[in-house]
């Protein structure tokens, strides 16, 4: 049996064709996540999550095969972000932002299968952050969702455009947390081919 890629199973969600807004209604999904808030490209805390998120994702990959359930693909990292004043995303305000790191998990890891690999993560890489990981649920429903092509920072025009012209036009608000999706390694990728899915819950 081909290990699970939550890339493949849910390409919509990972892969969509699309860099103008388009509606898609966004299945209950399972995540590993860890809360902060700073700017993402210099906050030491944020590092410190994501490398934290990342060694309790493999810690699961690894537990799952050796138990006999399935092989999978450890997901992309996705953010949720936030900010008290909404303007901060689009002119980048980055120190402003508070987020969630997320990165999903398939169907069949329990919160206990989280728990135990957090321990078991936290005893071999000594990473503090670890503890911070929770299991979380996430059903964002109906959605406005693009691919943006490029470096994270030329994301300002098309969420504008989302906010000003897009909702507006299809009679819909915001109703969920600003979501992205990093298809691609920033540290392996020239940044004008750089892929990220932005993702707001409308309703």
């Amino acid at each position: 049996m081909p290990a699970y890629d939550v890339k493949r199973e849910l390409k919509e969600l990972y892969a969509p064709k699309n860099t103008t807004w388009a509606l898609i209604d966004v299945p209950e999904q399972q995540f590993l996540a860890i809360d902060g808030r700073g700017n993402p490209n210099t906050a030491d805390s944020y590092a410190a999550a994501v490398q934290a998120l990342y060694a309790v994702a493999y810690t699961i990959k690894f537990a799952s095969k050796r138990d006999g359930a399935r092989d999978f693909v450890v997901a992309p990292l996705e953010g949720l972000w936030w900010s008290d004043d909404p303007a901060n995303f689009t002119n980048r305000a980055k120190d402003t932002w508070q987020w969630t790191m997320l990165i999903s998990q398939p169907g069949w890891i329990t919160k206990d299968m989280v728990e135990d690999a957090k321990a078991a993560a936290l005893a071999k890489k000594k990473l503090p952050a670890t503890a911070n990981i929770r299991h979380h649920t996430l059903h964002e429903g109906l959605c406005a969702q693009a691919m943006h092509l490029g470096p994270y920072d030329d994301e300002g025009p098309l969420l504008a455009t989302l906010h000003d012209e897009y909702l507006p036009a299809q009679n819909l608000r915001e109703s969920g947390l600003h979501h992205e999706v990093y298809v691609g390694d920033p540290r392996r990728t020239n940044p004008a081919k750089l892929r990220t899915v932005l993702r707001q819950p409308a309703g």
